[in-house]
């Protein structure tokens, strides 16, 4: 039984393992660990949804795609130095995500380029470092927005129309009692 598990553990890693990448599991609950270090990449791989070891120190990475690190929800383990970060616009999604995700990660990377840049923290970049950056959210928190205002819009009319029903509710009740005490007062009582 336990040579079966060890034979099918690689294969159901294998589908979503990046081809370039080495992973293992972590066990059923628990997730994958993925270690793609050390392999020249220069573009982040596709990374299995419950990965929750990433190991991609040491490559030629020099960005990280806006939301590309969103659906990792379950992650808790991140190696990102020795990478040749390009610090511009592109490199402010990368920045803000460390931020929330794991502040001594963020401060081990260093800019490797542009040159007046060069060798500064990460986590030390301001807006003048940066310049002039026209599109700070990825596309997805813009979708995010939107669909929580009709959620917030939804739930402010339903509530509108929750307390107008209670109050013509009420208001009809109170018809009710008075037009049966007035039935029960024009009925002859007989004995």
């Amino acid at each position: 039984a336990v040579l079966g598990c060890a034979l099918l553990l690689p294969t159901v890693l294998g589908k979503d393992c990046p081809s370039q990448c080495s992973c293992w599991s972590l066990g059923e609950p628990w997730g994958t660990g993925v270690d793609c270090s050390s392999r020249g990449l220069h573009a982040l791989p596709a990374l299995p949804r419950l990965t929750r070891i990433l190991h991609l120190h040491n490559n030629s990475l020099a960005s990280i795609p806006a939301g590309a690190l969103d659906s990792l929800g379950h992650l808790q383990e991140l190696r990102l130095w020795d990478n040749p970060w390009h610090c511009d616009c592109h490199i402010l999604y990368l920045k803000l995500w460390l931020q929330d995700f794991s502040a001594p990660a963020l401060a081990r990377l260093r800019c490797a380029s542009p040159a007046p840049l060069r060798m500064k923290p990460l986590g030390q970049l301001t807006g003048n470092d940066l310049g002039v950056c026209t599109r700070l959210l990825p596309t997805k928190c813009l979708q995010f927005f939107w669909r929580d205002l009709i959620l917030i819009a939804g739930a402010v009319i339903t509530l509108l129309l929750v307390a107008w029903a209670l109050k013509f509710s009420k208001k009809l009740v109170c018809q009710l009692r008075l037009g049966s005490r007035r039935l029960m007062r024009s009925i002859p009582k007989t004995h």
